[in-house]
């Protein structure tokens, strides 16, 4: 049986090397002096000095980790309060925080997604969404992307009592917005609720940062629950749902990821805190990503930006690896998204611009991934 196995996972690596979607750790150092355009830290945060403080001020008053589940031994006062500071810098009823993005996701859906219950999802949502649509007990229909008539007919067909159609804000290879309005509109004729993952807009977009769903004046809506997480933007770590007070109940009593996961360490949540504090005292932050995205985008001829992502197309995975390792040896951190991230043939440079890079940093970086490219045709 062992050998067995071990012919399978030969071969199996033996294809994932010819085509060019295998995967290897790449350490980094704390201060190797490349400009990142791979992270999700979209603000700057991560590093901030606030930030870091406030990280080291929750590990010295309550510990390195949370010792136990939030029902248990692992809601802090520090908890509390993210979970206020979040729902009222977004504008909403409550919150409830997770361990990360991907355990909100999936314990929102599993817990609303019953067997009673019709799932709409789009086909380029994230993977801890469609996962968390795995996991529910209700039939599930992938609409193709950025489709809301299809959406429409799903929802308008269905024979389940309740439905649930879940997206994100802006997706998170392409940086394209979804068309949430009219979803919103849809889910509204049909008694559906609308589940948006604002992953990658929380910081980014809206009023201030507070979001797709805020910006389009969409909060009051009991009937639109929102997940963040806590490690883009706010440069630290963890997740979120944003909903009524009857939905964070809710989860609390039944939602697998949140009732059996320990909880989300202390400095996590302190730094998450002190990130939170930053953006609402610089709201312009937000502005400058997406200058910086825009930016970033024209000089590279990548994909016009909504938040702070941009792609620059090269379908092959073999020559998208060679150029991003070619970026890399000349200074410049590029994220390389090959199947099954994305689709076959949809192989890219995936460039995030964060606030805080200057102009020149942005000229540095695309005259590199300019000359990447061509030496990797």
């Amino acid at each position: 049986m062992t050998a067995f196995l071990g012919e399978w996972l030969q071969r199996q690596a033996s294809r994932r090397d010819a085509t060019g979607l295998h995967r290897e750790l790449q350490p980094r150092d704390a201060s190797n002096g490349v400009i990142d355009l791979a992270s999700n830290d979209y603000l700057g945060l991560a590093h901030h000095p606030t930030v870091v403080a406030r990280a080291v001020e929750a590990a010295e008053q309550w510990g390195c980790g949370a010792t136990g589940s939030r029902l248990v031994t692992g809601t802090t006062q520090l908890h509390e309060q993210l979970e206020i500071g979040l729902a009222r810098f977004a504008e909403a009823p409550a919150a409830l925080v997770f361990s990360s993005g991907y355990a909100a996701n999936i314990g929102v859906i599993t817990a609303l997604g019953d067997a009673e219950t019709l799932i709409v999802s789009d086909l380029g949502n994230h993977a801890s969404l469609i996962d968390g649509c795995r996991l529910a007990r209700g039939r599930v229909v992938v609409a193709p992307h950025l489709d809301v008539d299809a959406v429409g007919v799903a929802l308008a067909s269905r024979g389940e009592e309740r439905a649930l159609v879940v997206t994100d804000a802006v997706f998170s290879v392409d940086g394209e917005a979804a068309a949430l309005r009219e979803l919103h509109e849809v889910c509204g004729a049909n008694e559906a609720t609308l589940i948006v993952d604002e992953a990658h807009s929380l910081g980014i977009v809206g009023h201030g940062g507070r979001g797709l769903v805020h910006g389009l004046g969409l909060g009051a809506d009991p009937n639109v629950i929102r997940t963040v997480t806590l490690s883009k933007s706010l440069g630290a770590q963890g997740g979120a749902v944003l909903a009524s007070r009857a939905v964070v109940d809710h989860l609390v009593d039944v939602a697998r990821s949140f009732i059996f996961d320990t909880a989300l360490a202390p400095p996590a949540v302190g730094a998450a805190l002190g990130a939170l504090e930053l953006l609402q005292s610089t709201p312009q932050l937000a502005a400058r990503a997406h200058d910086n995205a825009r930016r970033l985008a024209s000089l590279v001829d990548g994909t016009p930006p909504e938040a702070a992502i941009t792609s620059v197309f090269v379908e092959d995975p073999l020559r998208a690896v060679a150029a991003a390792r070619r970026c890399l040896v000349e200074g410049v951190r590029v994220g390389c998204f090959r199947p099954p991230s994305v689709p076959d043939g949809r192989s890219r440079l995936r460039l995030a611009a964060r606030a805080d890079l200057g102009f020149a940093e942005l000229e540095q970086a695309a005259a590199t991934i300019r000359r990447a490219l061509v030496k990797a045709a």
